[in-house]
């Protein structure tokens, strides 16, 4: 490693609207090195990201690349300086093909034409890097959200860099993506590049960083080289306290609810999607969805509550048949469903955090029965403290708050319709140690008060945790089912079991 920081920010200052994000935070990032960037969300990790990016300009505090200050006035701004960044949601246009993605704005030409030969074939090599071999001319949208994610780094890869920001560039991987983009990301620190890492999984950490710096609060807490810094050190680094309480509070169900099925999906499927598949649950239970990545639990999920139309199936509450063709039909019925992709699908951010909670009540009562301002802002209040949401307030537009905030928010925004079934697809993803404690404690709460809940986690320790059964899914379709009490090496067992 070298002697001197390619990289390195000193006393950053940043606030918004009078809530301070950064509070003289700092950052060191040398030649040749992974460095992971640690904290909770809200600690400040994403705009220490922005301010050195260009997103936003820094209240007080230098940033100094390869001995130089700089102040980088946009993202294309940053990247022309040798600063690239793939952030935590993928910031990319599905419109377009995979190729144009990768070199947007950057398109190769031939007489004053986008030479599209050159531009597919620099595009499927920069691929090849990442062990990845698809059709480039393919419209992005086309792919799941893992390949989206793997062409936003290589869009990254493609620019001549000396800083690579990669922000949770692995939430949407499976086990062997992770490791073929840290063999590229080996390759990269041997040849020299500096390297951001951004995650919320502390196995990646050791896996792949050189150093971690962590920061709470807005405030950095300390630089240490990796093998110095254990896991317990780093948890109470990041949340100034200890978990063991909290965890003990959330140990996992100790036995099945008992009692008929009161919701039940019969034969449920959709070619190419997901093979029949029958599951059932019952009021106060948490019944988890396990498998790998592409295994069908997302799309599950999906025709369960009417997002996509299913080919075959049958719907029951409490014994009666039901239809369910559609979202506000499974709303009817009292479900609701917090989405994988929280960007498509969830937040609304140019709305406030209050306007965001209240919009799954509303739609559910109709145009006519509209939830007045008022309800809107005891609503909002009661979940905020409730949620442990850190905002300004119930007027700040969603945009503005970390990712593991507007997590809670869309939580927030079924719980209000008080349902009788959740369906929460990863909602731990891009939340840190703490948060994803607090989200675990109210699953656990709202099943204790009757609610039902089908959870949707690529952490098998996490379904294993909360799921009094577990459904583990493999190759689109159910291989079974295991009682409380399963362990982590069961459900693999089951995965990997030859059907």
């Amino acid at each position: 490693m070298a002697d001197a920081p390619v990289l390195q920010l000193e006393g950053i200052h940043k606030a918004f609207t009078g809530v301070r994000a950064l509070k003289g935070a700092g950052l060191r990032l040398f030649p040749g090195e992974v460095h992971a960037l640690m904290g909770q969300n809200g600690a400040g990790k994403s705009t220490l990201i922005k301010v050195l990016t260009g997103v936003h300009a820094p209240d007080a505090g230098t940033v100094t690349l390869a001995g130089e200050t700089i102040r980088p006035r946009s993202p294309l701004d940053a990247q022309r300086l040798g600063i690239s960044t793939v952030y935590q949601e993928v910031n990319l246009c599905p419109n377009l093909s995979v190729a144009e993605n990768v070199f947007a704005g950057r398109y190769p030409r031939k007489r004053l034409r986008i030479d599209w030969k050159t531009m597919n074939a620099q595009a499927r090599t920069l691929l090849a890097r990442l062990n990845l071999d698809i059709d480039v001319t393919r419209l992005l949208s086309s792919y799941p959200v893992a390949v989206q994610q793997m062409v936003a780094i290589a869009r990254a890869l493609s620019v001549s860099a000396k800083v690579l920001v990669l922000d949770e560039p692995t939430s949407s991987l499976d086990e062997d993506e992770v490791q073929r983009l840290f063999a590229v990301l080996r390759r990269l620190r041997e040849e020299g590049m500096a390297i951001l890492f951004v995650t919320h999984f502390l196995d990646q950490v050791y896996a792949i960083a050189d150093r971690i710096t962590v920061l709470r609060n807005g405030e950095l807490v300390g630089e240490w080289p990796t093998p110095q810094l254990p896991a317990p050190a780093l948890v109470a680094a990041m949340v100034g306290r200890e978990l063991a309480a909290r965890q003990a509070a959330s140990a996992p169900p100790e036995r099945a609810v008992d009692g008929e099925a009161d919701f039940e999906v019969r034969g449920i499927g959709r070619k190419g999607q997901l093979h029949p598949t029958d599951i059932a649950l019952r009021a106060g239970e948490v019944l988890g969805l396990a498998g790998l990545l592409g295994s069908g639990r997302t799309e599950l999920a999906r025709l369960v509550f009417g997002l996509d139309a299913a080919d075959a199936g049958e719907w029951r509450m409490q014994g009666r048949a039901e239809r369910v063709t559609c979202p506000s039909d499974a709303v009817a019925l009292g479900m609701g469903m917090l989405p994988e992709d929280r960007k498509t699908d969830g937040i609304v951010a140019e709305l406030s955090v209050r306007e965001n909670i209240a919009l799954a009540l509303q739609a559910k009562r109709g145009v006519w029965r509209n939830v007045s301002g008022d309800e809107q802002a005891r609503l909002a209040e009661r979940f905020v403290q409730a949620l442990g949401i850190k905002t300004a307030g119930i007027e700040t537009p969603l945009a503005q708050l970390s990712g593991g905030n507007q997590q809670k928010v869309l939580l927030a925004r079924w719980l209000a319709t008080q349902p009788r079934l959740l369906i929460l697809d990863e909602p731990t993803r891009g939340v840190d140690v703490g948060g994803k404690q607090e989200i675990m404690d109210e699953i656990l709460r709202l099943a204790k008060d009757g609610m039902a809940v089908l959870f949707i986690s690529s952490e098998i320790e996490e379904v294993v945790r909360v799921s009094h059964r577990i459904a583990v899914l493999r190759d689109r379709r159910k291989a079974g089912e295991l009682a409380a009490g399963a362990t982590e090496q069961d459900v693999y067992h089951l995965i990997a079991e030859q059907p």
